[in-house]
């Protein structure tokens, strides 16, 4: 998922670059969105993961 994030980052540099404020807006705003979800997952997963019966 962090994988996406990035992808969707670099979208919306090379769509700042060329001038389309509309597309790297959205695109920043998914990124945003799934770096957040990343960071809840890992989290999630480093305290929940560890414990085994």
């Amino acid at each position: 998922m962090l994988h996406y994030a990035v992808v969707f980052f670099v979208i919306a540099l090379i769509a700042a670059f060329f001038g389309f404020g509309g597309i790297a807006a959205g695109a920043v705003g998914i990124a945003k969105i799934l770096f957040f979800v990343f960071i809840v997952l890992a989290v999630v997963a480093f305290v929940f993961g560890g414990r085994r019966p």
